[in-house]
């Protein structure tokens, strides 16, 4: 009997272990980014609408991109920004691209609104340690992800040198984010 209850606590202390290692590794990978694999893959952050607050808009009038440009982040990453103006480690950018539309209104003519046409989500993860390296969606501190309305699991962009770097490179000195829209993360 004894050797037996000797063996179980022996089978028992390598499975706490093992399983002590592989929550160690989940917390850690979770505190990186929950929206982020072990290779790199960003996937899309559902219910951002709802889970992370708004930081602030754009508005194209013409072309491809026209439309409304909301972009969302996760309210820690905002007041760590607001103390001490850079993005965290494992920050999550949002950008949701909308259609618009234009009528007069009370407020004035040819007002713009947006509509439920989505067109599009750009995803940036910030990455302040380079962990993938050997990943073509990750560069200059970032993660990069493209997402259609007709598709949500794929990630469209396939390389962010080819696929985003370029729109992005004008605000390389505020860590190729044009934060002059985001109003939120400079007021106390």
């Amino acid at each position: 009997m004894a050797k037996f209850n000797t063996r179980l606590l022996s089978v028992t202390a390598v499975t706490i272990a093992i399983a002590a290692g592989l929550i160690g590794a989940n917390a850690q990978s979770a505190k990186f980014s929950s929206y982020v694999d072990d290779k790199g893959n960003i996937s899309f952050p559902e219910g951002f609408r709802d889970g992370m607050v708004h930081i602030g808009s754009w508005f194209v009038p013409e072309g491809g991109a026209s439309g409304f440009h909301d972009v969302y982040t996760e309210r820690a990453s905002a007041e760590a920004f607001r103390k001490d103006g850079k993005f965290p480690d494992g920050a999550t950018l949002v950008k949701e691209l909308r259609g618009s539309k234009a009528g007069d209104y009370t407020t004035g003519e040819g007002v713009s609104h947006a509509t439920t046409g989505l067109k599009q989500w750009f995803v940036m993860i910030k990455d302040a340690e380079g962990r993938f390296k050997d990943n073509k969606l990750w560069g200059n501190g970032w993660g990069w992800a493209l997402y259609k309305p007709d598709n949500k699991n794929v990630n469209v962009a396939t390389n962010y040198q080819n696929d985003c770097i370029a729109c992005h490179l004008p605000a390389e000195k505020t860590d190729y984010v044009y934060t002059e829209a985001y109003p939120t993360l400079t007021e106390k």
